[in-house]
């Protein structure tokens, strides 16, 4: 892990240096100054006018030279320094990012999305503030705290002695304060994080809240997460109050213990007044950069804990990957073959009674589909048939068996080049917040308009996007939220046909739409299906009764297959299913 954080610092390596060097330049001058000082007020300023007046434009060039010098130290640091820790910032959610999209479904099934954008953004703004902060606040407070204890013990070591003695104890307590207000940090997340959920969860919910007349509950809801916060904030502050006062504390013992010691000494002849000064001088920069070093522990603990949940996540191997010899897959006819097919869920199962279910969700499943033809899946829900449809384009590995397009099985191909071939239409579809152009162009980047505007045509969408007063520069919001469920439909449909895939997979396609919307978007589904190998899965029966074939597929396995009217001759599942819609829509009818 620290090997992988390392090399984040390389393409930074230049900057770092002279980070590190500037960082370096401006702490030796904070600790030169009261050097300077003491020496002019023991050597220069006791010479009498003329020399000073001599000697005082030189001074004030040079000590405007030093400042200067310090000025353009300070601002590097402050810039550069944080644009170097930005860059690596980015460079890590980049590579983070690329992980993520490497996963297979299997990784996203177990892990909560929220979590995810968590390590995204919050962690590694954690890490990038550590990685520039931290070696520099170490470098310069060491610097400050090293060279002013030396400096001190050079003057008097009795006195440099008595005064850490005072911070060795100051820091200790300091330091036990410091964690207990990690902790309390620690719970204030925890709490403002049970506010965002309640926040986010109300507010996706507004529509069933309103329809329940519900929003003294969702108040009373809030008010108890609010509440809960409001007291974490009042013990963050109480404990900060006290750490602040222990440091303000620690301050005023060190200029009691200057003063009280310093004076004694003086009395005694074994210190001067100027030396008494020169102390005075460097308690800030002894106790600001002690304070420093003691508050960044809650930095450097934020910094390891973020890189080590990205360390988590980049050290974990995709589930599914391409074989070192694998090519792209080479779609001729394309006949499609499940052989003796098994597969399970990496988790466990719950039926549909609630129980856990052990037996496998694909069960020595057999399937073969000719090239062109199009196969209707059917079957009772959890039985399967999304699950067949998946492993097709390996979004899912299969524990046993083979599944081959063309005679190539699907583990043999690269996956670009497998998922290149095969278009999907589902019933929740997914719109980009973009533009229709941009959602419909998704099938293939880098398409023209006119072919856009073609593949609209061929969906039943053209006519609608013209309408509009942007046309196909209309924003469709959130998750399509501007448009209809049919019009989201026939753009997800359009984006297909650009795509022009050799096989088609329509997962429950119109199930979640009108009378109306359904004949528009069959329609154009009907025209993208042509010539091309097509599974279609399917609750409406009155949908697929036109597929050259139907297969029922129950407990992971083909249980029957046959034409429509094949099947309800047999008698078996799917006339018993279709028995049922019909009758259930003629009762509809006659009430």
């Amino acid at each position: 892990m620290l090997r992988r954080f390392l090399s984040y610092y390389g393409p930074e390596k230049g900057w770092f240096i002279a980070d590190t060097l500037c960082a370096l330049t401006y702490a030796g001058i904070d600790l030169a100054f009261p050097v300077i000082l003491r020496e002019l007020t023991g050597g220069l300023f006791t010479e009498g006018a003329e020399a000073i007046m001599g000697s005082l434009t030189y001074l004030a060039l040079g000590l405007v030279g030093l400042y200067l010098i310090r000025t353009a130290c300070v601002y590097f640091v402050a810039a550069q320094g944080h644009v170097m820790g930005a860059r690596m910032e980015s460079r890590m959610r980049e590579d983070l990012f690329d992980q993520y999209e490497r996963f297979c479904f299997a990784y996203f099934d177990a892990h909560n999305s929220g979590d995810m954008m968590s390590r995204v953004v919050n962690d590694l703004f954690d890490i990038s503030e550590g990685a520039h902060h931290l070696p520099e606040w170490i470098i310069i407070c060491g610097i400050k705290i090293i060279g002013a204890l030396v400096i001190l013990f050079t003057i008097s070591p009795v006195l440099a002695g008595a005064l850490t003695l005072v911070t060795v104890v100051f820091v200790s307590i300091m330091v036990r304060q410091n964690l207990h207000m990690r902790a309390v940090f620690a719970d204030n997340r925890k709490k403002i994080s049970e506010v965002n959920s309640q926040l986010q969860d109300s507010f996706a919910g507004i529509r069933v809240v309103k329809s329940f007349a519900n929003e003294e509950t969702e108040r009373a809801k809030f008010r108890v997460a609010n509440g809960r916060y409001l007291a974490s904030k009042i013990e963050q502050y109480t404990v900060m109050g006290g750490y602040q006062a222990t440091s303000a504390i620690m301050t005023a013992a060190h200029y009691i213990t200057i003063i009280v010691l310093g004076g004694l000494l003086v009395a005694q002849g074994e210190l001067s007044a100027v030396d008494m000064a020169t102390f005075a001088l460097y308690i800030s920069l002894f106790t600001g950069p002690i304070e420093t070093l003691v508050n960044s522990t809650e930095m450097f603990q934020k910094a390891i804990a973020g890189f080590r949940r990205m360390d988590e996540v980049l050290a974990t191997a995709p589930d599914i990957q391409d074989k070192p010899d694998a090519c792209d897959l080479q779609v001729t006819k394309g006949a499609i073959e499940y052989r003796d097919v098994c597969f399970s869920y990496p988790d466990a199962e719950i039926g549909e009674d609630g129980k856990v279910s052990e037996r496998p969700v694909i069960d020595h499943l057999n399937l073969s589909i000719h090239p062109g033809e199009t196969i209707a899946l059917v079957g009772p829900s959890g039985g399967g048939k999304s699950t067949t449809c998946s492993l097709l384009p390996r979004f899912y590995d299969i524990n046993a068996g083979s599944i081959s397009i063309d005679g190539q099985d699907v583990r043999d191909v690269t996956q670009e080049g497998l998922r290149r071939a095969i278009g999907l239409v589902q019933q929740d579809v997914y719109l980009f917040d973009g533009t229709l152009r941009d959602n419909i162009a998704y099938g293939r980047p880098g398409a023209s308009d006119a072919e856009i505007e073609d593949a609209a045509r061929k969906a039943n969408i053209h006519e609608f996007i013209a309408s509009l007063p942007e046309g196909y520069d209309t924003v469709v919001g959130e998750r399509g939220g501007r448009l209809s469920g049919g019009q989201k439909q026939r753009v997800a449909i359009a984006r297909v046909f650009l795509k022009n895939p050799a096989i088609l997979i329509l997962d429950e396609a119109t199930s979640a739409l009108d009378n109306e919307s359904e004949e528009a978007v069959q329609e154009s589904l009907e025209r993208l299906a042509a010539d091309r190998t097509t599974i279609i899965i399917a609750h409406r029966l009155s949908t697929i009764k036109n597929a050259d074939e139907i297969a029922t597929v129950e407990r992971g396995r083909v249980v029957e297959r046959g034409t429509h009217e094949e099947l309800l001759e047999r008698g078996g599942t799917y006339a018993r299913y279709y028995r049922m819609q019909f009758e259930g829509a003629r009762a509809r009818d006659v009430r």
